[in-house]
Parts: C-alpha cells; structure tokens; sequence
C-alpha cells in the first residue's frame, strides 16, 4: 500500500513529462477516487504494453467538463451521470472499480479504527450542529474513548466532486436535514468547514490540522496515515473499512438497473457492508471523433479488469465481478463504434 505514490506515479508523471507525448498515451482527467490504482494499472500496463497513460486527477467535475469539450479521450467520474444525460452529450459510462470512502479525524490519542460514528452524527457535524469533540452524540458512540472538549474542525471537497456526491448521497440518506438543507451534488454549500481540492487536498488538510475531521477515498487514508474511524452500517452492527466490508455492500448491486450502470452503493443493506462504499465510472464518446485512441482507452480498461483485480485488492478497491465485466464489454460492442458504424472495441 505505501509504495503505490512513489512507484505508480511515475507512469503518469512519465507521460505528462515528456513531450511531445507518445502516440499511443491514452489521455484521461477527472475523479481523484480512483487515481492511485489508475496509477498502478498505468505504471504495470506502461511495463507490459509500451503505452502510457496520461490522467489528470483533477476532480469528476473537471473530467466532466473535460471530456464535454473533447480535450481528453476518457472523463472519470465518481457520480454517475444520468441516462439522459448520457444520451445529450452522446456519452457511453461503465464503472471500472469500486472502493470506500471513509471519515477521518485528527485526534490526539485516537489511533486508526478507534473511534466509531454513525451517519446521523456524522450528517450533524457536517451541518454544524454538532461542534465539539466531547459531544454526547459521540460520547455515546464512544464509551471509553478520552475526547477532547476542542472545536471541531470540518473539512470538505472544494471542487466538483463524485466523493462528494457519494458523501452526500449517504448522508441525504439517513439525514433528513441534510437531504432538505444541503442536499445531493457534486459540489454542495457547505453549511460550514474548510475547502479543500481533491482528496489529496482534504488529505493533506485533516493531516495538519489538529481537532479536525474530513472524509476521503480510503486509499488516501492509509497512504497519508490518517486516523479513519469505524462506523455504524444500516444493520445496525459497526464494522470497519475493509475489502471485505466494501465488497459486502457492492455485492446485491444490480449493475443494470441504471443507465450506463449508475448504481449508488451508499448505506445497502446487510451486516458487513461498509455505509460509504463507492464505484467510479468511465466516460467515453459512444461516436469518437478519434475512433484509435477510444480503443486504446477501451483497451487499457479491458486489461485491467483482466490483469489488475490483485493490484486493487491491494489497494483496498474492490474489482468489478467478472459477470459485470463480461457484460459491459458486450456494451462497448454494441454502443461505441466509428463513423461507418463498426465497433471500436
């Protein structure tokens, strides 16, 4: 898990650095969810393949906003887009993984996993309702832990954000203030906290600054060594964020019950499942106007579903089931082809 920076990195940083690219670099921005497993797909593909991928983490607004105006061959984003919303653009969307996002806090005292919240206080600290660590809402989800009676200090996405969406979705969920005064977005008015740009920003944010607490993809919480808390799942039973736990609450996902598989994975039922369990999705013009680079992208995507399922379980990202895989390849088929009607893929 801690070497993924330093050594995954260095496929995108290759691609961006030395120009002119080449030709066959597959070009991609937005959601910064998935970038460190992007990351190591690249650097392993770049090995095996000789193509590099050039991805800018740059938010799923951004990706969206990006592949609208053509300038990549991908857009990423964490919040699906919608069936008609796909059609207007004339996008085609698949996931390509799935992962978890999860609470951090800056505590002293309080190491990884040793603090629980549910999402009714957690929709409370957000809102402001709740502003101090020794909050008896906590307290009582904390028996034994020593919290501290300091301010605390929320941290939130400052940019268009499917973390974000998928943060607020839950909340929306099992808070009906939030649902009625914030809501569900990408980027929401934040009754209160600190903005920050990615999760690298909030990351970084929540590392250095004491009382603080914030809420990021779960890889960015293990590679900054940030202190993630337990939570309570809609079963009512506190679990901890996990591969396990993250593929318990994306395993009833019924993949084809959205338009370009938009399925929220947020507070499913069953007892293992982590509440804020994720997919990312893939944006690709189901007419391109450069047909070779779209099957090049197609291409990246196909073998890491094939070949890059160990690399995200190390990662703790769960891959897509292998009869969903099979399933969204035969929708490339059937959906994304060339001027003269074939299929790119």
């Amino acid at each position: 898990m801690k070497h993924w920076t330093a050594v995954a990195a260095a496929g995108f940083i290759a691609a961006a650095a030395h120009l002119p690219a080449n030709a066959a670099d597959i070009s991609g921005a937005g959601a910064t969810f998935p970038y460190p497993i992007y990351a190591k797909w690249a650097d392993a593909y770049k090995k095996e393949t000789g193509n590099g991928l050039n991805y800018q983490s740059i938010g799923s607004g951004g990706g969206i906003k990006q592949i609208t105006n053509k300038t990549v061959t991908f857009g990423a984003s964490d919040a699906p887009l919608k069936g008609e919303e796909l059609d207007k653009i004339g996008l085609a969307q698949f996931p390509a993984v799935m992962g978890g996002i999860v609470p951090v806090v800056n505590l002293d005292g309080i190491k990884p996993g040793e603090l629980t919240i549910d999402g009714p206080t957690l929709a409370k600290i957000f809102l402001g309702d709740i502003k101090k660590w020794d909050d008896p809402a906590i307290k009582q989800l904390n028996p034994s832990a020593k919290l501290p009676s300091q301010a605390i200090a929320v941290v939130h996405r400052s940019d268009g954000s499917g973390t974000t969406y998928n943060f607020a979705y839950y909340l929306a969920d099992v808070s009906a203030d939030w649902k009625s005064k914030v809501g569900v977005n990408t980027s929401v008015q934040w009754p209160m906290g600190i903005g920050a740009k990615g999760n690298e920003g909030v990351a970084q944010n929540v590392g250095n600054t004491k009382g603080s607490v914030g809420y990021v993809e779960y890889a960015y919480a293990l590679q900054n060594k940030l202190t993630f808390t337990k939570m309570i799942n809609k079963a009512g039973k506190t679990v901890t964020p996990t591969s396990e736990a993250f593929q318990a609450a994306a395993a009833n996902a019924d993949w084809k019950s959205q338009p370009g598989y938009g399925v929220i994975l947020a507070n499913q039922a069953g007892e293992k499942s982590w509440p804020m369990t994720a997919a990312t999705w893939i944006l690709v013009y189901k007419h391109p106007a450069d047909p070779a680079a779209t099957a090049e992208a197609l291409k990246f995507f196909a073998w890491a579903y094939k070949n890059g399922g160990k690399m995200a379980e190390s990662l703790d990202y769960v891959p897509m089931p292998a009869n969903v895989v099979a399933d969204i390849e035969k929708y490339w088929k059937a959906e994304i082809k060339d001027a003269s009607g074939k299929p790119v893929f």
